[in-house]
């Protein structure tokens, strides 16, 4: 009977789990995760936040018999040491565990900018249930708080701040909103847009220090680089997270950004095998290995590696290169090579009293990238284009002319060739 160790209990050590279990209904599996909660979703914290769900509302699996059920054991502890040499795993509860076969899910953690007075009491994360719940303890209507970030996850915790009914201040050291995905205007146009709703922006700013005002636990007072200063309540850390694969140190097991996999999810070390925001996945779309840190890519990977553990052979397709992200009400998306490639051409129109824009990068006739602020109709058509690489013919031209085009350019060029993405299935919901 095989034992396999899962290590990380959110939706890539649970998919990862579950799939097991259903093909291979007698062997042993555990699954090791860091906190006391049962196995839930980050992305539901900010939903947490707002209040349209309570803690139970996060967790992955709502019976409380769930896991007992499966027969899937969960350790409460923290791996600290692989040796994929003895097939060995230690904890950090003085536990070492066997296994046959190994599944890195340990995710990302926060980045903790060098900051003086970041150990403050009133600064936090916001990452975990833990986080969530001092947090919400501060954030109370009115409340001066202050954010440090404004990329992808900084703009979803924002929208729940803002819910909250704080003063809310946000600081991204990058020239403009959410840098990693959009491009100058695209950002500036977000930050114009949250500027209206009330939040304050600093761009091409950081935090240089934070002291504590009076009694521990009251106020900070927190200076700018811009040399701004301002107080707050609460200060919200979303600086950026990078995979959590420090125990992978002296393992025997390959890693550069995230644990290197091939395109079953297999490490250098044969039955161990890393999936979800820790893993840096060969991606046949772009030829290269990518950390991907969106759940839809944990879920693909999670399942692909836990087939290949049970000895069924899966590979994955490809590596998503995608976000959708809400932002106080306005819809912004990235696809693919959004930056555009060496060689290739770019289009963008903007519709700045609509709060609009829409840019294309193409490589010959081929769009590999894309992204858009308040176009949501064109979202599933982009992701065709570019993930489905479709030849755009004539239509390029076209696109490059009038980029509003582009589902006119879908139904013509993929229908006639015979992809299919699911964007057409856009038009009928």
């Amino acid at each position: 009977m095989a034992h396999h160790l899962i290590l990380g209990a959110g939706p890539a050590g649970v998919i990862a789990a579950e799939t097991i279990r259903k093909h291979a209904p007698n062997d042993r599996v555990t699954m090791v995760g860091d906190e006391k909660e049962p196995p839930y979703s980050r992305m539901a914290i900010p939903y947490l936040l707002i209040g349209n769900i309570d803690e139970r509302g996060t967790y992955l699996r709502k019976g409380d018999q769930h896991w007992a059920e499966k027969r899937i054991d969960i350790v409460h502890a923290r791996a600290t040491k692989v040796d994929a040499a003895a097939r060995t795993v230690a904890l950090d509860n003085g536990q070492t565990l066997g296994f046959d076969t190994l599944l890195i899910a340990t995710g990302s953690h926060p980045v903790r900018p060098p900051i003086p007075g970041m150990d403050l009491p009133g600064i936090h994360p916001c990452w975990t249930l833990e986080d969530a719940r001092a947090i919400m303890a501060k954030a109370k209507p009115g409340s001066r708080v202050l954010q440090m970030g404004a990329g992808f996850i900084g703009c979803i915790i924002m929208e729940a701040l803002a819910a909250r009914g704080v003063a809310l201040s946000v600081v991204e050291m990058g020239d403009r909103m959410v840098p990693r995905m959009m491009g100058p205007a695209a950002g500036g146009m977000i930050r114009s847009w949250c500027e209206a709703k009330g939040v304050k922006v600093y761009t091409g700013a950081k935090v240089e220090a934070i002291e504590a005002v009076g009694q521990p636990g009251g106020a900070l007072k927190v200076k700018l680089s811009t040399g701004d200063t301002m107080e707050a309540d609460l200060i919200i850390s979303a600086t950026g997270v990078r995979p959590a694969i420090g125990f992978m140190k002296d393992s025997g097991v390959t890693c550069l950004l995230g644990v290197l996999t091939d395109e079953h999810m297999q490490t250098n070390v044969p039955g161990v095998y890393a999936a979800g925001d820790c893993a840096e996945a060969f991606d046949k779309v772009s030829g290269k290995t990518i950390v991907s840190a969106i759940q839809p890519n944990a879920a693909d990977q999670a399942y692909v590696a836990a087939m290949n553990m049970v000895g069924k052979q899966a590979e994955l397709k490809g590596v998503t290169q995608i976000n959708v992200l809400d932002t106080l009400g306005l819809i912004s998306a990235s696809f693919g090579n959004w930056e555009g490639v060496p060689g290739g051409e770019h289009v963008e129109v903007v519709d700045a009293d609509k709060h609009r824009i829409l840019s294309l990068q193409f490589k010959d006739d081929v769009m590999v990238g894309c992204n858009s602020v308040g176009w949501t109709e064109h979202v599933g058509v982009m992701r065709g284009l570019v993930e489905g690489k479709v030849p755009l013919g004539e239509w390029k031209d076209r696109l490059m002319h009038d980029p509003t085009q582009l589902m006119h350019a879908y139904l013509a060029q993929a229908q006639a060739q015979g992809h299919w993405s699911g964007a057409k299935d856009t038009r009928r919901r």
